[in-house]
């Protein structure tokens, strides 16, 4: 049997970035026990909340 190569990207050619934000305790105390509740990384879970008001965000 003949071994296939083990194919990787290089960093950030997944449509991601890597960037710095500064974030509130009280707030990222709350992500964290939603991420904890719902098995989401932190992570993940913004994602899914930026996404999420990206899309439905109405400027006045």
């Amino acid at each position: 049997m003949k071994n296939e190569p083990l194919k990787i990207k290089k960093r950030g050619e997944d449509g991601t970035r890597v960037i710095t934000v500064r974030i509130r305790e009280e707030t990222l105390g709350e992500l964290d026990r939603i991420a904890n509740e719902s098995n989401y990384s932190r992570n993940e879970l913004i994602n899914l909340i930026l996404a999420y008001g990206v899309k439905n965000i109405e400027i006045e």
